[in-house]
């Protein structure tokens, strides 16, 4: 008995998540499935500031969208992802919609990568096509809408135990040591990691995007056109888009732009309150930075959108919101990598006293697993689950190196 009551409890591992947006609350959601993790969500942003510009994933279209070309890794993301969603519609969390997306002639649309990913995948007929499209497939997709979405997650988390603390974090080592020695800490900082001290990823750039949320219940299709050419890219980035060490191809969006940065799709949504809205978009503007609302861009994306489905048009359209964000992308495609950080840290940027962090195991040596996870650029919400399952995977196998998986 007596050796019975000297056992002690396993500790937990502490995991720090920094950056409260859909890959950060995703990837808590997994881990928070292993009761062996003690799980913190750091951010400056939570889910109920759905009206801050400074993270995307307020203002993110959050459907499944056909972007780039095969990747196998992002392909089991998305796959994963999409299951997961589509497994969510009778929970009303998500919705399916019918899809058809349009191409130019001589397109091979049976060798489409995503045919087994979506369902229902078609070849359209001719009274199918819009005027002035060529080509096209249908399927069904599955989307969410952030402004609930977001909450769920969140909800989620709070249930399992997860701890949310709101702090603005300025340093890669700030953050390691709320983790502290033998911890984990999940970097999930989106546009943030160009600008964390001690990480600095100038490979990390905003693309600018603007929506418009209208209600009209005759407009319940998503619908995008492909565009071929590139968008123009500042002399200093002129390789912007065009490398990828995951993959020979460019990982490029489905709606490449051209120079105009026009993208043209329309994306229906489940909204909080039970009944749907629409996105119309869009913009995508690579390397700017503004976040201001533009007319002339609201009126070529109304302008666009109508041409494509004309309902957009009617007269009963009620416009309920403009949207700006920026888009978090990264030369050379998303980073989920772990890698070791030494503690205590240092920084020439900041003296002793900037850098304490105050009953979190200042000053105490060890290491601490950083876990990075950002650069997803457009497709945070439709890689999150498959990207959250490698973070996890990763952390696992560096936690509890001697487990089979």
């Amino acid at each position: 008995m007596a050796a019975k009551d000297s056992e002690t409890k396993p500790t937990q591992t502490q995991v720090v998540v920094l950056g409260a947006g859909v890959i950060g609350l995703t990837v808590a959601h997994v881990l928070s499935r292993d009761a062996r993790y003690k799980i913190k969500v750091v951010a400056r942003d939570m889910p109920e500031d759905m009206d801050s510009q400074a993270f995307a994933s307020p203002w993110a279209g959050a459907n499944w969208s056909p972007m780039g070309v095969y990747n196998e890794r992002i392909y089991k993301w998305e796959k994963t992802t999409f299951d997961r969603l589509w497994d969510m519609i009778p929970s009303g969390l998500a919705i399916a919609s019918p899809s058809r997306v349009f191409y130019d002639a001589g397109k091979d649309l049976d060798g489409l990568w995503y045919k087994s990913l979506v369902r229902d995948f078609r070849t359209l007929k001719e009274d199918e096509l819009p005027e002035g499209m060529q080509a096209g497939v249908g399927f069904q997709t599955v989307s969410v809408c952030p402004q609930a979405y977001l909450p769920w997650l969140k909800s989620e988390l709070v249930a399992r135990g997860v701890e949310f603390v709101r702090r603005r974090v300025v340093a890669l080592g700030e953050a390691a040591a709320l983790a502290g020695p033998n911890g984990v800490l999940v970097n999930a900082t989106g546009l943030g990691a160009r600008s964390l001290i001690g990480l600095e990823d100038t490979d990390v750039y905003p693309i600018r995007g603007q929506t418009i949320v209208i209600d009209n219940p005759n407009v319940r299709e998503f619908m995008c056109t492909e565009l071929s050419a590139l968008p123009s890219l500042p002399p200093s980035q002129p390789k912007l888009l065009l490398t990828n060490p995951i993959s020979p191809s460019p990982h490029l969006p489905f709606f490449s732009p051209a120079d105009d940065g026009n993208a043209t799709y329309i994306i229906p949504r489940p909204a909080p309150d039970g009944k749907w809205t629409t996105i119309l978009g869009g913009k995508y503007q690579t390397a700017d930075w503004d976040t201001s609302f533009s007319a002339a861009d609201a009126r070529g994306i109304l302008a666009r959108c109508a041409a494509l489905c004309p309902a957009v048009a009617d007269p009963t359209t009620r416009v309920l919101r403009h949207n700006v964000g920026l888009r978090p992308a990264r030369r050379g495609g998303p980073r989920v990598e772990a890698e070791p950080l030494r503690l205590p840290w240092s920084s020439e940027w900041l003296t002793e006293e900037g850098r304490s962090v105050e009953g979190e195991g200042e000053g105490e040596g060890g290491t601490v697993l950083v876990v990075h996870a950002y650069g997803f650029g457009p497709a945070g919400y439709q890689q999150s689950w498959g990207a959250a399952e490698e973070v996890g995977s990763l952390v696992g196998s560096h936690v509890y190196p001697n487990e089979i998986r």
